[in-house]
C-alpha cells in the first residue's frame, strides 16, 4: 500500500547512459562518495564524489542545466548500486531482472520499477536494458479499495493494523476465538552479537531438532539469507528441502511433506503465510503423525524479525494449528538490519560494549524490548509513509473520478446528436476564451479582429471563410461589447453546423479519446513532479498539501483548457470537408439559435441571394436557407 498500482506502457528506448553511470556508480566509495541512509531509503552524493564521476564521464560540470538529464540517470545508478540487493529485492532470471515481494518472498512478474530504477538494475547486472515507461494511469491501493461498495475481510493478523483499518477504511477489527485451544509454546527470542554466531546456533538447533524426530521449518527473510542458511546445513549434514521464489515450482510437494517425521523445510516467506502444513507429511500417515506429535509438533524458527509484527505471526502460525502441538523461536543478533537500522544509539553501543565469549546467547530483557521498539518504529513509519501517499493520491482521486466521468461519456456515447452536443459545447468554451482576449481591454481594434478572423479559418470552425468575412467587416463598426455578442452569435450557429459534421465522422471519438489519454498522462507526469518539488514549500512555511491541492487544481483546469483548444483547433480541420457530408438541415438549427442568427425563413431583414447564409453552413443564402 506504499506503492501506487500503475498501468504504463513502453515509452523512448533506454539510453546508454544508463550502462555509463552503472559502471561509475560502482567505483564510487560508500561513506566517502556518497552517503546512504537505510532508514529512508536514500542515497546523497558527496561533493567527492561529484568530482569523481565528473572526472570518469569528462564532463565539465554534471549539474549544469544542459546536462540536467545525466543527474537523473546518476541518481537512479545510485540507488540500484547501494538500495537495491540481488536475491534480496530482485532475481536475475534467465536475463530478466524481477522484482520479489518483500512480504510474500513471491516474484511479481510482469511488474517493474517506475521512474528509470528498473533500467538502472538491469545496467547493474548487465541484462538487456527495456524501454522506460510512460505511465498511462495510476492509483493507490487504498482508493482502489474504496471504489466498492462495501469492504470486508478476514485475516489472522488484523489486530496489529486495527487502527490503520479505522482510519483509512473506517473499519473495525473483530476478532473471533480459535475454533480449539491453541498450545503452541512461543519460545524467548535468543541473541547473539554476531550474525555468524546467529547462524551457527540455527544449524546447531536444527541438527538437535532432526535427531530427535521433529519437523523444522526455517523462516528466512530473503532468497540470499535463505541460500545462506542451505549452505550451513548442508556443511552439517543435515538433509533439507529449500523453498524460495527461485525454485517454487515445488512448492506444493514440499509443503505436502513439510509435517513429516525429520522434514526440515528452509523458506522465505513464501512458506510464511498461508499455508498448512500437516503433521506426518499428506496422505497423513498415522503412525508418522503420532510420533510427531509426541516430539512436540512442528517447529518453526525464525532467523530474523521482520520489519512488520504481522510477517512474524504469520510465520509463528504455521506451527499449533487446529489444537495441534508445537513450538516457535526467533534467533537474533546485534547485526541483523532492523536492529542495526532501527535499534538506536545504545544497541549500536552495545555491539562493542558487550565482551561475551563467542556463541554465548545475550539474554537480556533489554533487548527484546528494544527489538518491539524497533519493530514498532517500523511499523510507524511505514503507516506514516501510507497515509502520506494517500492524503496525495486523495487529491489525484478526486481529478481522477472527474476526468474518468467526462471519458465514459465520451466512449459511451454511440448517438451522433449527443455527440455533435458535446463537441458544440466544448468548442463554445473554447470561444468564450477568444472573446475574452480579443474583446477585453484595449487590445480591440483591425488588428486583433484580423488575428481573430486567421484563427477561426485556421480551425475551419466556419465552412467558408465568405460568411466570416461578413460577419467581421459588421464587427469593424461595433463597440467591443456588441462586436463580441455578434461574434458569440455568429460562432454558435456556426459550431452547430460543424459540430454536426464532426458527429458523422467515424474516426472522431477515437481522436478524441487519443487525446484525452495523452493529456491524462502528461498531467500525471506533471502531477508527480509536483508531488516531489512540493515539499521545498515546507522550508517557506507552507503546507505542502494545501499547496498540492492548489497547484494540482489549476494543472487540472489547465488540463482540460487544453482539450477545449485541441477540440477547436483540430476537430473541425480532420473532418471530410467533400459533399459526401450531409449538409445541416433547417430544422436541426435549435430554434434559439435560429432566433438569434437572424436566419431567414418568412420575411425579416433581406439578405442577397448570392450572399452567404448566415446560418454559418458556408453555402450561398438561396442554396441554403434561401431555397
Amino acid at each position: 500500500a506504499r506503492t501506487p498500482l500503475i498501468i504504463a506502457a513502453p515509452d523512448a528506448a533506454s539510453s546508454d547512459f544508463y550502462k555509463v553511470f552503472a559502471s561509475v556508480s560502482k567505483k564510487l566509495l560508500k561513506d566517502d562518495d556518497y552517503i546512504v541512509d537505510e532508514k529512508l531509503k536514500t542515497v546523497a552524493i558527496t561533493d567527492q564524489g561529484i568530482d569523481k564521476v565528473e572526472k570518469m564521464t569528462g564532463i565539465k560540470n554534471i549539474y549544469s542545466p544542459e546536462n540536467f538529464r545525466l543527474v537523473h540517470y546518476l541518481e537512479e545508478s545510485l540507488r540500484a548500486t547501494a538500495l537495491y540487493i540481488r536475491d534480496r529485492d530482485y532475481v536475475d532470471k534467465e536475463g530478466e531482472i524481477i522484482i520479489v515481494d518483500q512480504f510474500t518472498g513471491r516474484l511479481m512478474l510482469g511488474r517493474r520499477y517506475s521512474g528509470g530504477l528498473h533500467q538502472a538494475i538491469e545496467a547493474k547486472e548487465g541484462v538487456r536494458i527495456k524501454e522506460e515507461s510512460q505511465t498511462y494511469a495510476r492509483i493507490s491501493l487504498q482508493n482502489y479499495f474504496r471504489l466498492y461498495e462495501k469492504l470486508s475481510g478476514m485475516t489472522g493478523t488484523a489486530q496489529t493494523s486495527a487502527e490503520e483499518f479505522h482510519k483509512v477504511y473506517d473499519l473495525e477489527v473483530i476478532s473471533i476465538p480459535p475454533n480449539r485451544e491453541l498450545i503452541r509454546k512461543d519460545l524467548p527470542d535468543i541473541v547473539y552479537k554476531t550474525s555468524e554466531e546467529k547462524y551457527e546456533a540455527v544449524a546447531e538447533e536444527v541438527k538437535r531438532r532432526h535427531e530427535l524426530g521433529q519437523p523444522v521449518l526455517l523462516g528466512t527473510p530473503s532468497i540470499e539469507k535463505n541460500e545462506l542458511v542451505s549452505g550451513l546445513l548442508r556443511r552439517a549434514g543435515v538433509p533439507h528441502e529449500l523453498l524460495n521464489a527461485k525454485n517454487n515450482e515445488r512448492e506444493g510437494a514440499i509443503i505436502a511433506q513439510a509435517g513429516r517425521s525429520k522434514a526440515i523445510m528452509v523458506a522465505t516467506n513464501m512458506a510464511g503465510r498461508g499455508v498448512d502444513i500437516i503433521l506426518g507429511g499428506n496422505p497423513v500417515e498415522p503412525e508418522g503423525a503420532k510420533r510427531v506429535r509426541e516430539v512436540g509438533g512442528l517447529h518453526v524458527i525464525g532467523t530474523e524479525r521482520h520489519d512488520a509484527r504481522r510477517i512474524d505471526n504469520q510465520l509463528r502460525g504455521r506451527s499449533g494449528r487446529q489444537g495441534d502441538p508445537g513450538s516457535s523461536q526467533f534467533f537474533l543478533s546485534l547485526e541483523d538490519d532492523l536492529l542495526r537500522i532501527f535499534g538506536g544509539d545504545r544497541i549500536q553501543s552495545m555491539m562493542t560494549a558487550f565482551n561475551i565469549p563467542k556463541g554465548t546467547p545475550i539474554e537480556s530483557k533489554f533487548i527484546s524490548k528494544a527489538v518491539s521498539q524497533a519493530q514498532s518504529k517500523v511499523e510507524g513509519m511505514n503507516f506514516d509513509a501510507r497515509k502520506h501517499l494517500l492524503e496525495y493520491d486523495d487529491v489525484l482521486n478526486k481529478q481522477r473520478l472527474s476526468f474518468y466521468k467526462r471519458r465514459q461519456e465520451f466512449l459511451t456515447t454511440l448517438n451522433k446528436e449527443e455527440i455533435a452536443g458535446r463537441i458544440h459545447e466544448i468548442a463554445l468554451s473554447e470561444v468564450e476564451k477568444i472573446k475574452e482576449q480579443v474583446f477585453v481591454g484595449e487590445e480591440y481594434g483591425e488588428e486583433s479582429l484580423k488575428r481573430l478572423r486567421e484563427v477561426v479559418t485556421n480551425a475551419e470552425a466556419v465552412k467558408d471563410g465568405s460568411a466570416l468575412a461578413v460577419v467581421v467587416a459588421e464587427m469593424e463598426k461595433l463597440s467591443s461589447e456588441a462586436a463580441a455578442e455578434k461574434f458569440g452569435t455568429f460562432m454558435e450557429g456556426a459550431l452547430y453546423a460543424r459540430s454536426e459534421d464532426a458527429a458523422n465522422d467515424p474516426t472522431i471519438v477515437p481522436k478524441i479519446l487519443s487525446m484525452l489519454d495523452m493529456l491524462w498522462m502528461s498531467h500525471l507526469e506533471n502531477m508527480d513532479g509536483l508531488s516531489e518539488s512540493v515539499r521545498l514549500r515546507a522550508y517557506a512555511q507552507h503546507d505542502p498539501l494545501v499547496e498540492y491541492r492548489q497547484e494540482g487544481h489549476r494543472l487540472y483546469q489547465e488540463l482540460f483548457a487544453n482539450f477545449g483548444s485541441w477540440v477547436f483547433m483540430n476537430v473541425f480541420r480532420s473532418i471530410s470537408t467533400d459533399s459526401s457530408v450531409p449538409a445541416m438541415s433547417v430544422s436541426a438549427v435549435p430554434s434559439s439559435i435560429q432566433h438569434r442568427q437572424g436566419v431567414v425563413l418568412t420575411g425579416g431583414d433581406k439578405v442577397g441571394r448570392n450572399d452567404p447564409c448566415p446560418c454559418g453552413s458556408g453555402k450561398k443564402y438561396k442554396k441554403c436557407h434561401g431555397a
